[in-house]
């Protein structure tokens, strides 16, 4: 696999990067913090084909109910949801605010807890790096070098990610940082889930692990979960060709009756 640091990001402005129109709900895509549509360009290639494809960005508000009352306002009437890492916080957040819109979801790589004091105090020196021209450093040292699984891959993902990242810029960090450190608990959310759920993780995540996955599972009364055995914290790369054949056979699961 081959990926370009400096590719075009796969998305433009709402209604988003679209084609087809064969399923009746687009489908909503939210990368994780730090990340623009690169981090689903294969599954943007391939779903596309045949599905309405949205990738909808994450990097304005300083809260999390910020971001999703946002895009709330601009996105479909109703749409299938998943989110990765932070853009699966803000699809629970999306899904506790406007649960009619949402047809499915997926939560890839992700954590339906607040942040616990000592990670929101953690997150204080690397604002402070961010503002000081150091943001990168706080990307390749302390964020993303242990998320991944082992593989010939790993190093281009990783120059991927820190493109994103550079892309993004230092603002962008320290409001996705603060909108994390003040993010809500959302396992009510999930107990109230009535529709088809995706639960999606690499066995290699060192940030979401497995059993915090399975636990989600748990929560959501209509939940499948699946587990990427070679893939870490960014399956959507990692392991393009089996996370896009997850996501289809979730968007193919029947409607739950409400």
């Amino acid at each position: 696999m081959k990926l370009q640091p400096k590719a075009r990001v796969w998305t433009t402005d709402f209604p988003g990067f679209a084609m087809g129109s064969d399923m009746a709900d687009a489908l909503v895509l939210l990368p994780g913090m730090m990340c623009d549509a690169r981090l689903f360009g294969p599954q943007i290639a391939e779903l596309s084909a045949d599905t309405t494809v949205t990738v909808a960005p994450i990097t304005q508000g300083e809260r999390v109910e910020e971001i999703a009352s946002a895009l709330l306002d601009q996105l479909p009437k109703r749409f299938a949801l998943a989110g990765l890492s932070m853009g699966g916080i803000v699809a629970m957040e999306i899904l506790r605010r406007a649960p009619e819109r949402v047809s499915r979801v997926a939560f890839l790589d992700t954590n339906p807890l607040a942040e616990t004091p000592q990670v929101a105090a953690a997150r204080e020196p690397q604002i402070v790096a961010a503002r000081t021209g150091r943001m990168l450093d706080v990307m390749r040292d302390e964020m993303k070098p242990n998320y991944l699984a082992p593989g010939p891959d790993r190093q281009a993902i990783l120059e991927l990610v820190m493109d994103m990242a550079d892309t993004l810029g230092p603002e962008v960090f320290i409001r996705q940082s603060r909108a994390l450190q003040r993010r809500r608990d959302q396992q009510s959310t999930l107990r109230k889930c009535k529709v088809p759920a995706l639960v999606l993780c690499g066995r290699h995540d060192a940030l979401c692990p497995v059993k915090r996955h399975e636990f989600m599972s748990e929560l959501i009364p209509y939940a499948t979960l699946r587990v990427m055995e070679n893939s870490g914290h960014l399956p959507t790369l990692e392991q393009p060709g089996e996370t896009t054949q997850a996501l289809r056979d979730w968007m193919g699961l029947p409607l739950v009756l409400r």
